[in-house]
């Protein structure tokens, strides 16, 4: 099958299972933003707003181990279709509470507890179907559409939010996001391949914490997964500008509102673009090498963007930023699913998730203190400084890596 945008679209179960993911993508924003929007119009609280994070990190790290060691053990439909089912009834229940006046913080964060587990329940199930419902010559093929879909979602699910909001309120968005939460539940119950993990040992250890404990093991001991989610987590702790762009807006540009408005649709724009570009590689067979490659890019950009004298050319170095990081995105995606048995893969794809999620939090922080103590510019500078000594290093001592290739 040729590396058409739409190749992946010509199977048919992946047609709902990427239904279920862009659906769901948009659900999260949806959930996302209407819970800060409600939080604040009702409290007038900033501290308040910020304590969403707390709550999402307190569940997410758990609800996602536990999902990828239930992805391994029971029908990745069904999960999908139980966690995006619960996702549904919790925005139901706080647009219900907020009709009636009844919604109280307490509540809302209740909610947030509840989609954001049920969110990380659903992923590692979702990636790990990816791989059966696409041959194995079209996976990197899978995981560009993947790639490019979850950025166009990030852009869609904000202007449908905006939408709803300005025309009708806060209380209809919940009514929205709980209304494409059932379409999402209900898409994977379409998909007609087996969802059961194929070399699944029912001796295998019954309890989460066993299970999850032998899915790091299993990471630990592959030659190529512990490299390459030290490589993503070095460079993202040392570069994460998403959640901070108000402060690289400020910093680099003397911009406000509008400056970080235009540096995040760069970005997000960039990275649709990468996707695609990503769709050149789909035969090149050394995808351990492409993937340094992609990485060293990334690092030469953040130079040009510590750099940057005007915004619009902020904008063009955070769209090559957001194109070079959507390349190795989907490498490391399809290097999981060419690599990982069938059995391990819940697990792989959690542990991958959990690594990412780690080093954007822990990004934030370390991007935002130098921002404060050297300034913007020279933060970034310094972010590639260490991503391109990080990508040699791996590259140069993780040999697996350079030798992998996608036969």
């Amino acid at each position: 099958m040729g590396a058409t945008p739409w190749g992946a679209f010509l199977y048919r179960d992946y047609r709902f299972l990427w239904a279920t993911m862009v659906s769901a993508t948009i659900v999260v924003w949806l959930r996302i933003l209407s819970t800060a929007q409600w939080l604040y119009d009702e409290t007038g609280s900033a501290a308040l707003v910020g304590a969403i994070g707390v709550v999402q990190l307190l569940v997410q790290i758990p609800a996602l181990l536990w999902g990828g060691a239930l992805a391994d053990r029971i029908d990745r439909k069904r999960l999908m279709t139980l966690a995006n089912g619960t996702t549904c009834l919790a925005m139901l229940g706080l647009g219900l509470l907020a009709s009636a006046g009844l919604l109280t913080p307490i509540a809302v964060y209740i909610g947030i507890a509840l989609t954001a587990a049920s969110q990380m329940l659903a992923n590692p199930a979702r990636s790990a179907m990816v791989p059966i419902v696409i041959p194995k010559q079209d996976l990197m093929l899978a995981a560009s559409t993947d790639t490019a879909s979850q950025n166009a979602s990030a852009i869609v699910g904000p202007l449908l939010f905006a939408g709803i909001a300005v025309a009708w309120g806060v209380t209809e968005a919940f009514y929205a996001a709980a209304a494409i939460a059932a379409f999402s539940a209900l898409s994977p119950l379409f998909i007609r391949a087996h969802g059961i993990a194929e070399g699944h040992d029912e001796d295998a250890p019954t309890s989460a914490v066993q299970q999850s404990w032998e899915g790091l093991r299993y990471v630990s001991r592959h030659p190529i997964l512990p490299g390459l989610f030290l490589l993503d987590a070095g460079i993202t702790t040392a570069s994460f500008y998403r959640e901070i762009l108000p402060v690289l807006a400020l910093g680099l540009f003397a911009g406000g509102a509008s400056a970080t408005g235009l540096l995040g649709a760069a970005n997000s724009t960039g990275a649709i673009i990468g996707s695609f570009i990503a769709l050149l590689f789909v035969g090149y067979k050394a995808k351990g090498m492409l993937v340094l490659y992609a990485s060293l890019a990334y690092a030469v950009i953040l130079f040009g963007f510590g750099t940057a004298s005007s915004l619009w050319m902020g904008m063009l170095m955070i769209g090559l930023l957001g194109a070079a990081d959507a390349v190795t995105v989907a490498v490391r995606q399809t290097t999981v699913m060419l690599t990982t048995p069938d059995h391990m893969r819940g697990r792989a794809f959690a542990l991958m998730i959990l690594a990412a999620q780690t080093a954007n939090n822990v990004g934030t922080i370390w991007v935002g203190f130098w921002a404060g103590a050297i300034g913007a510019g020279n933060t970034m500078v310094l972010a590639g400084a260490v991503s391109v000594a990080a990508t040699l290093a791996i590259g140069y001592f993780w040999k697996p890596i350079r030798a992998f290739r996608a036969d």
